[in-house]
């Protein structure tokens, strides 16, 4: 069963990121670019220096054969050790200056791919934070980790190895044609005849370049998402000893990509070989050609040997046509992925004129209503159907019932993770759907049963570095939840460190840290989902004797399915079927004689032993 359910998850998640990466679009798009361009404007002046600097190495680089050809022509030929000497130092000069220019290039071009990968980046991720959890339900977190790391970055090559460098290897190719007409006329149009080859070579190779890299990307993509599963389902493969069955999973699916990334290797590198033997079948004309000229005097020899180096110069750039169009075709396709991601809008947002509550210091503040509430999850499992309850201010109120009788789905639409389909929730009066979402979550406090610690200082997860919470207060909460018997026993107490998800603290020692994160920002509303069930009976026991304390003056919901953790609740409503089908306290439930008394007597009763034959 656990096999079966991981090789379906795993064919969701692969086919999910296949989907993702199936279209790639153009290596060039004007609209894509235009949006680029926001976030490329603020850093104008690098992308000018870095321009500048292309240019003057293009220079340099152009008027390295002309040099060449002057010390033949001239003190070569007229033997003369002082002109030989003076253009050899002005070629030196020429290597130095590109040298120091190829360096400005880069460096600026670098600076900035990574001040724009800077901003992008911190603006998806604090959009990523604005989003609802509707749609981190629809999106696996290797996906996301992916658009705001790896395609973000692919967006520096535009700079580095894109749009910038392949405009600058045009205008070389420009400076470098208008050189050879005006040296001479003839060698010059020989030396362009193979250019229609080579661009029927290059759209041959451009189309089965792109559908290699294509593969390549979903290849890259059922990879991750394998590697994601496994890595964080690794406690489930290993206690069902699946080590040796995902090897060879692991290793079809890392075999399929390296047979990829081989076939764009080998399409690369038949198309550079081709240009590199048009390349030399141009100087070999160049030579056959151009020689013959020289023994007429047509021209000179340092004319032909100018030639040689510049069609060398000229074949470089358009060997580099089919990797220029991979960056750009990848860089495309990361962009478009990351401005679908932008566009994607919250579904739940604050309104433009929050509505304001009491204070917190008023009494009487934290009454919580459902007036006729009804939720139907996305796929069209209805949970909640017409519920209605109040709780009033300070009042201690548990809610009990089966699995998928809506529990957990009340704490998710009170703190607005997702919005009721009908009805109102209102908390003092005020529907919650009129409040400022930041006011909204701090004026309810919620300890889930799937506590979650982030890497850092125990006290930096207790106050979660929140100014307004004074250390005073953090030690307090801790104090308050029995957290602060083991804190105070660690080598550096409050400040000793968290690792990945808490890695390093028991499951209840977690738990209890998490109700001192709740307890520290004093909400006037405290929900318990399930709080205490990942604590042994005797850390329990502590944690109920901190609760009855913290719970006074203090609008309490608890949410439960051990019946034992809330017997002393003022109030206990049993959900069924998303409607509250009992109410009252728990000795009022036990004698009614309906589903809290056949709940408890299966929790705290066994069965009858049937006789025997």
């Amino acid at each position: 069963m656990a096999g079966a359910g991981s090789g379906a998850s795993r064919r969701g998640a692969t086919s999910a990121s296949h989907l993702d990466e199936e279209v790639l679009g153009k290596a060039y798009d004007a609209r894509l670019m235009k949006r680029v361009w926001r976030y490329v404007f603020p850093h104008r002046k690098l992308v000018a220096l870095s321009t500048v600097y292309l240019l003057l190495v293009s220079a340099a680089q152009l008027a390295q054969p002309w040099l060449l050809k002057q010390a033949i022509d001239g003190p070569i030929a007229h033997k003369d050790p002082a002109g030989i000497v003076r253009i050899v130092a002005a070629f030196a000069a020429m290597l130095l200056l590109e040298f120091g220019f190829r360096f400005g290039q880069v460096y600026y071009l670098e600076k900035t791919g990574q001040s724009v990968v800077h901003d992008l980046r911190t603006e998806v991720y604090e959009h990523l934070q604005t989003l609802s959890s509707s749609f981190f339900d629809r999106n696996p977190v290797g996906r996301l980790v992916t658009r705001v790391t790896t395609d973000v970055e692919t967006l520096s090559e535009i700079f580095s190895s894109g749009v910038v460098t392949l405009a600058g290897e045009c205008l070389k190719l420009v400076g470098i044609l208008a050189i050879l007409l005006w040296m001479d006329l003839r060698l010059a149009l020989l030396t362009i005849t193979v250019l229609p080859l080579l661009g029927i070579v290059a759209f041959f190779f451009r189309i089965r370049i792109r559908d290699a890299f294509r593969a390549v990307r979903e290849k890259i993509a059922r990879m991750n998402a394998y590697l994601q599963e496994t890595l964080t389902g690794m406690t489930v493969v290993q206690l069902f000893q699946r080590e040796r069955a995902n090897d060879g999973e692991f290793d079809e699916i890392n075999k399929a990509h390296r047979d990829a990334d081989l076939q764009s290797v080998a399409y690369d590198s038949i198309f550079s070989a081709v240009i590199e033997l048009v390349g030399t079948l141009s100087v070999a004309m160049i030579i056959w050609y151009g020689g013959g000229r020289v023994l007429v005097g047509a021209i000179t020899f340092g004319t032909l040997v100018a030639f040689l180096e510049y069609a060398q110069k000229f074949f470089g750039p358009i060997k580099e046509l089919g990797s220029y169009y991979s960056v750009m075709q990848s860089a495309m396709a990361s962009s478009e992925r990351i401005f679908a991601l932008l566009d994607t809008r919250a579904d739940i947002v604050s309104p433009a004129k929050p509505a304001t509550l009491p204070s917190r210091s008023t009494p009487g503040v934290g009454e919580v209503v459902f007036d006729d509430v009804r939720f139907t999850y996305p796929g069209g499992i209805e949970v909640l159907s017409g519920l209605s309850f109040v709780i009033r201010p300070g009042e201690k109120v548990a809610i009990v019932g089966s699995t998928g009788a809506g529990k957990t789905t009340i704490v998710r639409l009170l703190i607005r993770l997702y919005d009721v389909d009908g009805g109102a929730i209102r908390i003092d009066g005020v529907d919650i759907r009129d409040l400022d979402l930041k006011e909204l979550r701090r004026r309810v406090g919620v300890v889930l049963q799937d506590h979650f610690l982030f890497s850092g200082t125990l006290a930096s997860n207790i106050g979660l570095g929140d100014p307004d919470i004074p250390r005073a207060r953090i030690e307090a909460a801790a104090r308050a939840v029995r957290a602060d018997e083991f804190i105070t026993t660690l080598p550096r107490g409050y400040d000793d460190e968290v690792r990945e998800r808490g890695g390093n603290f028991s499951v209840g020692q977690k738990q209890l840290l998490s109700f001192a994160r709740a307890l520290a920002f004093d909400p006037p509303v405290l929900v318990l989902d399930e709080a205490t069930a990942s604590v042994d009976s005797q850390t329990e026991m502590e944690i109920q004797a901190a609760l009855r304390t913290l719970m006074v003056g203090r609008t309490s919901m608890v949410i439960a399915h051990r019946l034992s953790t809330i017997q002393e609740s003022d109030r206990i409503l049993l959900l069924h079927k998303g409607r509250v089908r009992e109410e009252g306290t728990h000795a009022q439930l036990l004698a009614g004689g309906g589903i809290y008394q056949m709940l408890y007597r299966l929790q705290f009763q066994q069965p009858e032993t049937p006789a025997q034959p």
